[in-house]
């Protein structure tokens, strides 16, 4: 059944002012354009105790998980019933825009809070959850928040290795956040019934298409490489060109067969080099040192490893030929990740009642979403990115679009916690 649901207009209103007020807490330097939110930074903190404050006002009980993850709790009739979970993550890249992850948080407030206005207490208990931390910005890892609460991670015994760019230990980075804390219960959850993910998202396909409302039947699998080539630093006037180990050439030589490799494999498979330095970075030296990260994606498995296999023989070619040492440090792989097809069927019903053009895809990105179905039934909406744009200050989705996917999420919610079914 299709609930009673807010007034676009009103709705609109009300995430602009959430994104806008969360948007102010960030670290981003003073002449730098964008959002800098990274776990357990001063902003990040901030961030979660603001929301902690919303969702207090909302009338949800708030709590922090060990790691830092933020839930707000409607307590049901049942309050023994499996969790109807929503939200999304918190923390940013550097120089983020404001919608990434933020809006699934805000929406989901906004909904569960209409919900109660509207409909008092639902038969099962609603969380709206604000995942500590997504995109892996900070230190080497990424999915910390929905990890440690899957399972995936454990941070009592993760966390003393990984190091940010200053040298600070991740375990101690929570631990100077106030996290890390057995007396905050555990932070693996085992009472989901369903999981619902609203973002936007983050690509041009939706624009392109004409459509309000995506729904996503696979997250893709991603794979993530540390790549590091060993040449000998130069004379760059001195050394002839057939006797230099140049790790930088070596490097570029990498990427365009990366890259050309990436275009002839086609759809949905992409390749990334998305941070590189070279040492010792000097115009008049050879590089001696390179170091660069490799992404690859695709939504079949068998693909995805067949093509990492293919792209880690071209690296050890390239590097054999040019008399380079390399090393090759894997530090993220998943699966590509389907949906719920009893969600998504449930989806496309509501798209249908409400008339919202939508559209069923692959997400290309990785979502929170991935590392929930082995504990409940999950699903995830997308709207529309003006130009495709995301990780920029330049992200923008329209708030008409933001209050549909609300709309579609309020409903979801509805028949998920209020009414008379078995999750």
């Amino acid at each position: 059944m299709i609930p009673n649901l807010p007034e676009p207009n009103e709705m609109a209103h009300e995430l602009t002012r959430l994104l806008d007020e969360l948007a102010t807490y960030s670290d981003s330097a003073e002449n730098e354009a964008g959002v800098t939110r990274l776990l357990y930074s001063p902003s990040w903190l901030r961030a979660q105790h603001y929301l902690a404050g919303r969702m207090a006002d909302a009338g949800l009980a708030a709590r922090f998980d060990p790691v830092g993850n933020l839930y707000g709790r409607l307590s049901g009739r049942s309050p023994d019933a499996p969790v109807v979970l929503t939200g999304s993550h918190v923390d940013t890249v550097r120089s983020a825009g404001k919608y990434d992850g933020a809006y699934g948080i805000v929406a989901g407030l906004a909904a569960v809070s209409y919900l109660k206005r509207t409909y008092g207490e639902p038969l099962r208990p609603i969380e709206v959850v604000s995942f500590a931390e997504e995109e892996g910005s900070r230190f080497p890892i990424a999915y910390w928040g929905s990890g440690n609460a899957t399972g995936i991670y454990d941070w009592r015994q993760e966390g003393a290795d990984l190091k940010d760019e200053d040298g600070v230990s991740l375990r101690e980075a929570m631990l100077a956040s106030g996290f890390g804390n057995p007396d905050l219960g555990e932070a693996r959850r085992r009472d989901l019934g369903a999981f619902v993910e609203l973002h936007i998202e983050q690509g041009m396909v939706l624009e392109r298409t004409d459509k309000r409302i995506g729904i996503v039947e696979t997250i893709v699998g991603q794979r993530r490489y540390a790549i590091s080539l060993q040449g000998a630093a130069n004379h760059a006037g001195t050394t002839p060109m057939m006797m230099r180990q140049d790790a930088l050439a070596g490097a570029a030589d990498v990427i365009v067969r990366l890259e050309t490799l990436a275009a002839q494999w086609g759809e949905p498979l992409v390749a990334t080099v998305g941070k590189i330095e070279a040492s010792p970075n000097t115009p008049n030296v050879i590089a001696g040192s390179v170091e660069f990260t490799v992404d690859i994606r695709h939504a079949d498995e068998w693909k995805l490893n067949a093509f990492c296999d293919l792209a880690l023989s071209e690296i050890e070619r390239i590097a054999l030929r040019r008399k380079l040492k390399h090393k090759i440090t894997p530090w993220l792989s998943t699966s590509p990740v389907p949906m719920s097809p009893a969600l998504t069927r449930s989806t496309e019903r509501i798209c249908q009642e409400l008339v919202l053009p939508y559209r069923k895809m692959v997400s290309g990105a990785g979502h929170d979403a991935q590392l929930l179905p082995p504990l409940c039934k999950t699903a995830m909406i997308f709207v529309p990115s003006k130009a495709g744009v995301s990780h920029s200050p330049n992200e923008y989705t329209d708030p008409a679009l933001l209050a549909d996917g609300v709309r579609v999420l309020t409903s979801m919610l509805y028949e998920l916690a209020y009414e008379e079914q078995t999750i």
